[in-house]
């Protein structure tokens, strides 16, 4: 047995990172199998800037039981998120600091350094970790927190002992260009206070993308990092279960009502409120054209980021659809029932439904170059579903200009989309031989992008190296 200990940057109780890491549990088909439950720090204490979750996380919530999540608090101090936020913002801007400026951010980060290291040398000893995988750590969120880690890391296994940390990137600076307030969130590269894999010879290094290792290949650390694509999960069953039905029931949902998805957080860059715009139009025709119309269910959590959110509900208001959005306030890792008897479903009973329903998904980023892969089509092809996809970098990479979907263009009129998306989902409950064959290209895409293979040998190797 191997003993996996997960680190991840989100600051989330459920994100599309930790989605993918339970594919990659899920759907693992070598051996030796991880340890289980896998211990996790979700990085609850160290992200002020999700308020509904900092810094203790959001209540007991219901993780699957191979997982066990830390609520530590390394760091109690007071004035903790206004200082981090602050490192934060500094990083981001430090080309632009004097001498004395970046002495004394130094000086900072190791102030905050130091309680945190001292947690995950006793975190990972107490667990007997042989690998930690750290998703999303590269980024400069938390560089305190990311610097603990890697010292942590290094009296672990600095002397030779089996294991290390796998770095696991989904995103990098200069392809994550996130702005809050008219202020990038990251530095375009890498500079003097960003720690990076490679400083250590127990680092390993994983990306999701060709375009991140590109970008990764050119930072100021020796050590190269592996792609290895997104995990998607299996493609769910067609027949739905007693859960589904009661969870259709829970929402409202009427008889012969399409679903339609929004598997992104409630976070300003995905773009919610387009889909919104966009879902506001595709009620319409189906009205028009005598069609049931549909309901809308975002799978983010309102909680994450209250001004976005805000504008997320003030767009439903005005395209008076408020009524016929469901916020799901983040989908588990696993389908439970919860004390209040209600049923949270996960991702894979979400397309289920989805399909039954003869829904769709849409995936509407408002900012082209944050998506690295943008997981949205892919899981409407999985669940054998069309989908609605806006512009995006990436998308030609990953998906190709042959992809079947309904495209929302950046200044688009989403009536447009609408109506082939309309197209699509009417083809699907018709049976029509294009569209068949137009999903068939597509799972041939998806499969070929998202292979299984790459995370099997990486997880063979980290076993053998670990052993």
């Amino acid at each position: 047995m191997v003993k996996l200990a997960l680190v991840c940057g989100d600051g989330l109780p459920v994100s599309g990172l930790l989605t993918v890491f339970r594919n990659v549990v899920t759907r693992f088909h070598g051996k030796p199998v991880p340890e289980e439950p896998i211990p996790a720090d979700l990085g609850y204490s160290w992200r002020p800037d999700k308020p509904a979750f900092f810094p203790g996380g959001a209540g007991p919530g219901a993780y699957p039981p191979w997982l066990d999540v830390s609520r530590a608090l390394p760091c109690a101090e007071p004035e903790l998120a206004a200082e981090l936020l602050d490192i934060r913002s500094r990083v981001a801007r430090a080309d632009g600091l004097d001498p004395a400026e970046k002495a004394h951010l130094h000086r900072r980060i190791e102030a905050l350094a130091a309680p945190y290291e001292s947690y995950f040398r006793e975190w990972l000893d107490e667990h007997g970790t042989d690998w930690v995988v750290a998703v999303n750590m590269t980024l400069s969120d938390a560089v305190p927190v990311t610097l603990a880690l890697h010292r942590a890391a290094a009296r672990r296994w600095g002397g030779g002992r089996p294991g290390g940390v796998l770095f696991w990137d989904h995103d990098l600076f200069g392809s994550c260009a996130v702005h809050e307030d008219g202020e990038r969130l990251y530095p375009p590269s890498p500079n003097e206070f960003t720690p990076l894999p490679g400083r250590h010879p127990a680092h390993r290094w994983a990306v999701v993308s060709e375009a991140l290792r590109d970008e990764a290949c050119g930072y100021p650390t020796p050590l190269e990092p592996v792609t290895v694509p997104n995990v998607l999960p299996e493609s769910p069953p067609e027949a739905l279960e007693d859960r589904h039905a009661e969870f259709l029931e829970q929402i409202g949902a009427a008889p012969g009502q399409p679903l339609l998805l929004v598997p992104v957080r409630v976070f300003r860059v995905k773009g919610v409120e387009i889909s919104i715009r966009l879902f506001s139009r595709i009620r319409q025709l189906s009205r028009e054209h005598g069609r049931p119309e549909p309901l809308l269910l975002v799978f983010g959590d309102l909680g994450e980021d209250p001004d976005y959110t805000k504008e997320v509900l003030d767009a439903a208001r005005h395209e008076e659809v408020l009524d016929h959005v469901r916020f799901l306030d983040g989908v588990p890792l696993q389908s439970h029932r919860a004390a209040d008897r209600l049923w949270h479903l996960d991702e894979v009973d979400l397309l289920r439904v989805g399909a039954a329903t003869g829904g769709g998904v849409l995936f509407t980023p408002n900012r082209p170059d944050v998506e690295t892969v943008g997981l949205g089509p892919a899981l409407a092809t999985i669940a054998g579903i069309p989908s609605a996809v806006g512009d995006f970098n990436a998308f030609g990479d990953i998906y190709g200009d042959a992809f079947l979907c309904a495209r929302l263009p950046g200044d688009g009129d989403p009536r447009e989309t609408a109506e082939e998306m309309l197209g699509l989902m009417r083809a699907r409950a018709d049976g029509e031989q294009w569209f068949t064959e137009g999903m068939r290209r597509n799972r041939k895409r998806i499969d070929a992008h998202f292979p299984a293979g790459p995370w099997r040998r990486l997880w063979d190797e980290l076993a053998a190296e670990g052993s």
